[in-house]
């Protein structure tokens, strides 16, 4: 081939022509493979979190053991769940402050325990919700410790949390959410290693990082005012999670905006909408 080359320069140069446009073709292939690879990951990224555990399906509730095995079996990053202490200092996993009329943290948890569910469970204490957590195959454990009456109670709180898990040694599934700036700020200040997001919505990014935090937590409508806060956490090292997207065009525009984490009541449905 090389003395034929020799002899011939047309045909020198259509061979070198046609490993030039070769070149150039493998080129923009790569790019193109770069190109949606890189889109693809970005997607992938964004990480779905189950509000509540999952409970809009059929012997599920909000909040139940069965939300937390729910979101477990399908593969879920995350499962959110809230606490609250009782007066009697029993953590129970509850989201309203109040049931039948009961303010759930004034009255101890011997008022509570015989309280159903809507799936026919009774009210799990933290200790319940503890050890069936640490059976799952997949899904972290999104704590939120609910908001209490004083600040002194939320620091108490705080560390009654922190114990239990470390009780469990829970410590590297869990992470941990608050609407209460003290109560977030005793658990950073209790362990230096866990993480941390802010729910309330008030504070910037650089505010954030300033206390702490590992990350914010905050409403979607919150999101939507200041976009710009996800480019400024993620420049920060913060992560960021949107709550509660659930609508396919929300789910989307998170995704588009690259949030790290979305909280849904419909899991399922954010799980096909990131695999658009």
């Amino acid at each position: 081939m090389g003395d034929c080359l020799k002899q011939s320069p047309s045909l020198l140069y259509k061979y070198l022509n046609l490993k030039s446009t070769m070149k150039i073709k493998n080129f923009f292939l790569i790019l193109l493979c770069l190109s949606l690879g890189l889109s693809a990951g970005a997607k992938n990224k964004t990480k779905v979190i189950a509000h509540r555990g999952y409970w809009k399906i059929e012997g599920s509730a909000q909040n139940s053991i069965k939300s937390l095995e729910e979101a477990d079996r399908i593969k879920v990053y995350g499962s959110e769940f809230d606490v609250h202490l009782t007066a009697d200092n029993e953590a129970i996993v509850f989201h309203d402050n109040k049931v039948n009329d009961i303010k759930v943290q004034e009255v101890n948890y011997d008022k509570l325990k015989d309280i159903q569910l809507a799936n026919g469970e009774k009210i799990p204490t933290l200790d319940q919700y503890l050890q069936k957590g640490k059976k799952l195959k997949k899904a972290k454990l999104i704590f939120e410790l609910k908001s209490h009456a004083t600040p002194q109670r939320d620091r108490e709180a705080a560390a009654f949390i922190l114990n239990k898990i470390k009780e469990y040694k829970l410590q590297k599934k869990t992470e941990y959410i608050a609407f209460s700036l003290e109560a977030a700020k005793e658990i950073i200040r209790l362990d230096k290693k866990a993480k941390v997001s802010y729910l309330n919505g008030e504070l910037s990014p650089k505010e954030l990082k300033s206390l702490g935090f590992a990350g914010l937590d905050y409403n979607y409508n919150v999101i939507k005012k200041h976009p710009e806060w996800v480019k400024e956490a993620k420049d920060l090292d913060l992560t960021v999670n949107v709550w509660t997207v659930n609508t396919a065009e929300q789910m989307q525009e998170m995704i588009a905006l690259g949030v790290d984490y979305i909280t849904t009541d419909y899991p399922e449905l954010l799980q096909q909408e990131l695999k658009k």
